[in-house]
């Protein structure tokens, strides 16, 4: 489904065609809400964003004006809190993906904040919008040399026995390395084991009994063999059948799934179930420096971000 297309002025005073979606995916590719909070309050305001896009360079301009549902993703969405006044004032919707994963010992999430921060953060977050707007995500699913299967489970209940009661969803997947994860991981001297059947097994089985103990949903993200064994569904990140729970009363974006808005995002992984929206962040641009992430080209490039610096153009750029 192509979105329509407008006519928006830019902050140099120059006309540009736009497209206007309804959904934002704010960002499977950096972090906004921990890196580029006040970037993203100021695009408000202007009303687009210009996206580059990451294979040809080019840009192509966003119109935010249409926008009626912001999807947020981030591993750290405390300095985040304190703007999310200005976006209820707006009578924007949202929710949250937050990923919480437990890596510390083995170093693969350099820069996020100590695990027990994060789990207050996610506290907080749901205390202030409400649990079913806060989608837990453990991602990815990883073993080394020292972290077994069963390993792996104890950190998930651990994270999990925390969370129980502050949402209603956790989101799982297996790892998959892409090239530039691979380096990274080679030049940082860290071997990711492969899941073999058996271990896939112990994991999924292990998630999908704590899930229900904790009284979560669980789903798998853009996994290829997820049959529905072990209580853990074929899940959806941009979820229609969420999203019309949630928002029940915007005619808008209620009228645009019935429209056929619920058809599956093109743009993304083939397994991927969710339903289109337009990403407006940038590779290479975000602060937490985790080793297996297909979008850190390596850390030298996002060092420059580690601090939540922000930046004045109308796009992230790296």
């Amino acid at each position: 489904m192509p979105w329509p297309k407008v006519t928006i002025t830019t902050d140099s005073g120059e006309s540009r065609e736009a497209i206007a979606p309804l959904i934002i995916s704010a960002s499977r590719s950096t972090d906004i809400p921990a890196f580029f909070g006040q970037w993203f309050l100021r695009r408000l305001s202007s009303g687009y964003v210009r996206w580059i896009n990451p294979f040809s360079g080019k840009p192509m301009y966003v119109s935010l004006r249409q926008a009626r549902l912001f999807v947020f993703w981030s591993k750290n969405p405390r300095p985040f809190l304190p703007l999310l006044k200005e976006l209820d004032r707006r009578n924007l919707r949202y929710y949250f993906q937050v990923t919480i994963n437990d890596y510390e010992r083995e170093g693969l999430e350099k820069k996020v904040p100590p695990l027990a921060e994060r789990i207050d953060t996610f506290k907080q977050l749901a205390g202030l919008i409400g649990r079913e707007r806060v989608n837990w995500r453990f991602d990815p699913l990883l073993l080394t040399d020292t972290l077994s299967p069963e390993g792996l489970l104890l950190r998930v209940r651990r994270i999990g026995n925390e969370l129980a009661g502050y949402t209603e969803r956790l989101t799982v997947s297996f790892i998959t390395l892409y090239a530039k994860a691979s380096r990274n991981l080679k030049l940082a001297g860290i071997r990711i084991r492969a899941w073999d059947h058996a271990g896939r097994v112990t994991v999924l089985k292990g998630i999908g009994d704590y899930a229900r103990t904790w009284n979560m949903r669980a789903v798998s993200c853009a996994e290829e063999n997820n049959d529905g064994r072990y209580g853990i569904a074929q899940g959806k990140c941009i979820d229609d059948a969420l999203i019309a729970r949630l928002f029940s009363r915007d005619e808008e974006l209620t009228g645009f799934l019935k429209r056929g808005g619920g058809i599956k995002d093109k743009g993304q992984r083939p397994h991927c179930r969710c339903i289109v929206s337009k990403d407006i962040g940038s590779y290479d641009t975000c602060g937490h420096q985790c080793i297996y992430c297909y979008a850190n080209a390596s850390p030298q490039r996002t060092a420059r971000n580690d601090q939540g610096i922000t930046n004045d153009s109308d796009s992230i750029v790296a």
